[in-house]
């Protein structure tokens, strides 16, 4: 008899799904966009957000979909395998797992660099490793007990902003005109093309699908309430601020939540600020630890990548050799030089997966048209369901924005995921295994 091969654990559920894709989403997000979405949308901003929560929820009702259909890890390469084939499936895999790896180091430099408002001795880049290093132990101890930290880490970031929101409504000037953009609507859907980067993360959570109770029907449920929670959220600390401090002062702040603290309560309460901006990012390189693991895990399993990524730790039941190969990438892209270059690189390919993902839900449509779909979306033009379409053109679009440069190296990127994926593909034998698999 065999040897059963141990597997994740599940054991996430609606909440802790739903806490996951609140903290990925706010970590990013409202801390560094509010001051440059106001400079562009003015008074008005609270409407970008708006508009960038409904665009973001046209790809969103696409993952909504397709998880219900495929609850994997790995999920936009489980998606574009499905849909189109291996090769796709993996180049759009291997975009993502760097674009995560990167994330996690950038946002690990802006931990350190906030931490060296509280210690000014610490160094960056040691710091940057230190906490990359504790993140992904407690990545390896277990998902329950990440889990445990992303939810006390999200109440906390979650807590500042609800604290903003407060300040609103202490320190608030009735006499603002709130529908008031510099540039009109011009100004107002601008803004809501760099908001919409406020809300990049909410996908990630379906590369946790293997560790959730019931992924079909929670991973869907957790996607939108994560969006609408952090949506309701961004508005209202949009409405407090520019009731507080106005659009021209936050526009010219890089530091736009501290400002407001300091103009209603003094410089002291800062400090504050800083501490809540430590749980924020680190909440975020944990998250984008955990989510790189997963994917790595799961296109290993597929036989996309070498075998021994998919080993699964007996006692904690985690990805173990995938979460060193991610915490070794992390630490390896902190001395990559240009970190911002390549993060542009990184929300490109994010771009990218979006195409694939609406792309997938659309062609799934007509392929397999009587498939169960306990999510199914609404709104559709014969097979084709609008929002998906409206998620791709948005996404290509986006694309259609991006530096010529970036694109160039985005486009390298792509050729060597096809090389990467000839040399390290396993054989067809395997690839229809793990079909069967998927199937049941």
């Amino acid at each position: 008899m065999a040897k059963q091969e141990p597997t994740l654990e599940k054991s996430l559920g609606l909440f802790e799904m739903t806490m996951y894709g609140v903290g990925i989403i706010l970590g990013a997000g409202i801390y560094a966009l509010l001051g440059e979405g106001a400079g562009i949308a003015g008074n008005a901003v609270w409407l970008s957000f708006v508009i960038a929560a409904i665009v973001s929820a046209f790809t969103g009702l696409s993952y909504c979909e397709l998880n219900s259909m495929m609850p994997k890890d790995a999920a936009e390469y489980t998606y574009t395998k499905r849909a189109f084939n291996r090769k796709v499936a993996f180049v759009v895999g291997w975009v993502l797992v760097l674009a995560l790896v990167v994330s996690a180091s950038a946002v690990s430099l802006g931990f350190a660099g906030y931490f060296q408002k509280i210690i000014t001795a610490a160094p960056v880049i040691p710091v940057a490793v230190g906490i990359i290093a504790i993140f992904s132990i407690l990545n390896f101890w277990g998902i329950e007990e990440s889990s445990n930290f992303n939810v006390v880490a999200t109440l906390i970031e979650a807590g500042g902003l609800i604290f903003i929101i407060a300040l609103g409504f202490m320190f608030f000037d009735a006499t603002v005109d709130f529908a008031f953009s510099p540039a009109g609507l011009t100004g107002i859907m601008s803004g809501a093309a760099l908001m919409f980067f406020a809300f990049i993360g909410f996908q990630d959570i379906a590369n946790m699908s293997e560790e959730t109770k019931d992924p079909r029907n929670v991973v869907p449920k957790a996607m939108l309430l994560s969006l609408g929670i952090s949506t309701i959220l961004y508005i209202l600390v949009a409405v407090a601020a520019i009731g507080i401090v106005g659009w021209e002062a936050l526009s010219q702040s890089n530091a736009p939540l501290s400002l407001i603290v300091d103009h209603a309560l003094g410089p002291g309460a800062a400090f504050w600020m800083s501490i809540v901006a430590l749980f924020s990012t680190g909440n975020t390189i944990l998250i984008c630890l955990i989510v790189s693991s997963r994917m790595m895990y799961g296109i290993s399993r597929d036989g996309s990548m070498p075998e021994f990524l998919s080993k699964v730790h007996k006692r904690t039941r985690t990805p173990y050799v995938a979460i060193l190969a991610t915490m070794f990438a992390s630490m390896a892209f902190l001395f990559a030089g240009d970190l911002a270059f390549i993060a542009n690189v990184t929300t490109t390919s994010i771009f990218v997966a979006f195409v694939f993902v609406n792309l997938s839900v659309i062609v799934l449509r007509y392929r397999e048209p009587h498939e169960k779909r306990p999510f199914r979306i609404p709104l559709s033009i014969g097979k084709v369901p609008l929002t998906a379409m409206l998620g791709l053109i948005v996404s290509l679009l986006m694309l259609f924005f991006v530096d010529v440069n970036i694109l160039i190296f985005e486009t390298l990127l792509i050729f060597a995921g096809v090389i990467i994926y000839n040399v390290f593909k396993r054989t067809k034998v395997d690839v229809k295994v793990n079909v069967d698999i998927d199937v049941k």
